[in-house]
């Protein structure tokens, strides 16, 4: 079996060590060039266009051309695929995948859609290259696969919601005043769509950060064993805090810190600090 997903699953090259994982990239456009996430351009690089665009990047999702184009070329090696991709609430990539999929009826493909993003989008990924690696049959690593789904959770805080409303994921958020560019919104992913939430909101950075680790706090109890990771856009201090705050209520096994991948920095802007979480107690055993 062979596994695919996009670039908006951030994983660290430690969690891929020794781990076969096909991507399709998404793209960027910065001031009339077009980019691919993940291939094209780097999180720095990218932050540095995106300081200086003249206009707001824009992002789209490969074609079913292309996606077809993939999964005939894995099938000559192994037909049995696997496709696990961002959320179907926030991107149009899982019904792409779908329609690619039927133009390859050679190809056995099933594509998991992760309700997610980012880091959490990455641990689906992770576990389910690493039970490839082990042997499992598809069905097996699906229902492992709803297990992460249903027991991660993804937050985050950014410094301006000028990109999300250019991008149109503002109309997700009830309870933000789209007009009120300087609050600095704690932000959710819910699972039944896959769609963002409000869980809060602060005047500054450093308050929401400290309410992101608030409420974290409060969704599980003191000192349970948790499998965290941290992702950010050009924010290492606010890395620091968040992870110090959250260590002095839970015992966290850290995942690598690193940056978000540049497909959805397009659509929150610098700044960003976010985390994916799950108690290690209903997280399933890695392969």
């Amino acid at each position: 079996m062979q596994i695919v997903t996009d670039y908006a699953a951030d994983i660290s090259p430690e969690q891929l060590e020794g781990l076969e994982v096909h991507y399709l990239p998404l793209m960027i456009t910065v001031d009339g060039k077009t980019y691919r996430s993940g291939v094209d351009i780097t999180p720095d690089q990218f932050y540095e266009l995106q300081a200086t665009a003249v206009e707001i990047p824009t992002t789209s999702q490969p074609s079913p051309g292309e996606f077809a184009d993939l999964y005939r070329s894995l099938a000559q090696t192994d037909p049995d695929i696997l496709s696990i991709h961002i959320s179907s609430g926030l991107s149009g990539t899982v019904n792409v995948a779908r329609i690619g999929a039927k133009m390859v009826p050679e190809a056995n493909v099933e594509v998991y859609d992760t309700k997610t993003l980012s880091a959490a989008q990455g641990w689906h990924v992770e576990m389910a290259a690493k039970a490839v690696r082990a042997g499992w049959e598809k069905s097996r690593i699906v229902a492992m696969l709803k297990q992460v789904t249903e027991a991660s959770e993804t937050l985050f805080t950014l410094s301006t919601l000028k990109y999300l409303i250019h991008g149109g994921r503002i109309s997700h958020l009830k309870g933000l005043v789209a007009s009120l560019l300087n609050i600095k919104p704690i932000i959710g992913v819910e699972k039944a769509g896959g769609t963002y939430v409000t869980r809060g909101q602060a005047r500054t950075m450093t308050r929401a950060i400290d309410a992101l680790a608030d409420i974290v706090s409060s969704m599980y109890p003191p000192e349970t064993p948790m499998r965290a990771q941290i992702l950010h856009s050009q924010n290492p201090t606010g890395v620091s805090r968040l992870q110090d705050k959250l260590d002095k209520v839970f015992v966290c096994n850290w995942l690598p810190t690193g940056p978000i991948a540049p497909v959805l920095g397009a659509h929150t802007g610098p700044g960003l600090v976010g985390i994916a979480i799950a108690p290690e107690a209903l997280f399933p055993q890695m392969p």
